[in-house]
């Protein structure tokens, strides 16, 4: 492994370790998956075209190392994150609903096979030596954007429903952190198909992070209103089964508060108070009818 300058191998193995941590960060959303035994709600893009990037750049490494350039590093993470891509992709199709799974198979099917053998034929017959390495090289600078810009569904899923749930904060994190250090990589032996998607990677790695700060206490918020509607609706209930029992009591006025517990003692207290208002006015009813007998 000829690596000139020191640099290089510090980027290229700092690169290596947080690629390999951003591959292992789904493992909670998929335990997740694992637990619920359903895959719904999640997206399987992501991970489809993180696998034919995984490919594409295996290919790319090998075609470096026929002009004697080094792509050790990048051979060793990319193959170890074609292995554990195929595992998760394996893991949504399995608990996946049915509609989900057929989708995923296609884009599977049209992506990683199809389209990655059709790239293949057509840069093996139709072009040699330096070309080809080019030609490869800009398709893996698109479809390294593609990685970082797949989770766009994902980002707008968690503006949609104001929650991170299907965002793991780890995940974004280190997909940061990686396109730091993979961009000055690529800077540093000068291959700019490594360098340059990274730049937008860090940006949307940002915007991420930044959407889990803002929605990340979203969710209990939202599951709290719920509860406070259904009681609403549960005294309301009980005001008007006391207005049809006895029609000249008066309606109970419940002023909302910010707290949710004096709410709930104004309430029992109201209840109480009308309970004993239907009984005075029973026994009122029972003494009519009885002096009129």
């Amino acid at each position: 492994m000829a690596i000139q300058h020191p640099l290089t191998l510090a980027f290229g193995l700092l690169g290596n370790i947080i690629s390999f941590l951003v591959f292992l960060a789904p493992m909670p959303t998929f335990y997740t998956i694992y637990k619920r035994k359903t895959a719904e709600g999640f997206q399987a893009l992501p991970y489809v075209i993180a696998l034919l990037s995984s490919m594409l750049y295996i290919y790319y490494a090998l075609l470096k190392e026929e002009f004697k350039e080094d792509a050790t590093f990048l051979i060793t993470i990319n193959s170890f994150g074609c292995v554990v891509e195929t595992l998760y992709i394996s893991l949504f199709l399995f608990y996946a609903p049915k509609k989900a799974r057929i989708s995923t198979l296609t884009l599977a099917f049209l992506l990683n096979v199809f389209g990655y053998g059709l790239m293949m034929l057509l840069t093996h017959f139709l072009a040699t030596g330096e070309l080809r390495l080019k030609i490869v090289g800009w398709i893996c600078l698109v479809f390294s954007l593609s990685v970082f810009v797949a989770p766009l569904g994902v980002l707008r899923q968690v503006i949609r429903t104001k929650s991170v749930e299907f965002m793991p904060f780890p995940l974004s994190f280190f997909l940061t952190l990686g396109a730091v250090t993979w961009f000055f990589y690529g800077l540093l032996i000068k291959d700019y198909n490594i360098a340059f998607p990274n730049i937008l990677g860090f940006l949307f790695g940002i915007a991420q992070m930044v959407l889990y700060i803002v929605y990340k206490n979203t969710k209990k918020v939202l599951e709290e209103q719920p509860k406070v509607q259904e009681l609403s609706e549960h005294i309301i209930d009980v005001v008007k089964i006391s207005s049809l029992v006895c029609p000249e009591l008066s309606p109970v006025v419940l002023q909302p508060t910010l707290d949710i517990t004096n709410d709930m003692i104004q309430a029992v207290q109201n209840i109480i108070v009308m309970a004993e208002k239907t009984e005075e006015a029973k026994e009122a009813m029972d003494i009519d009818a009885s002096t009129k007998v």
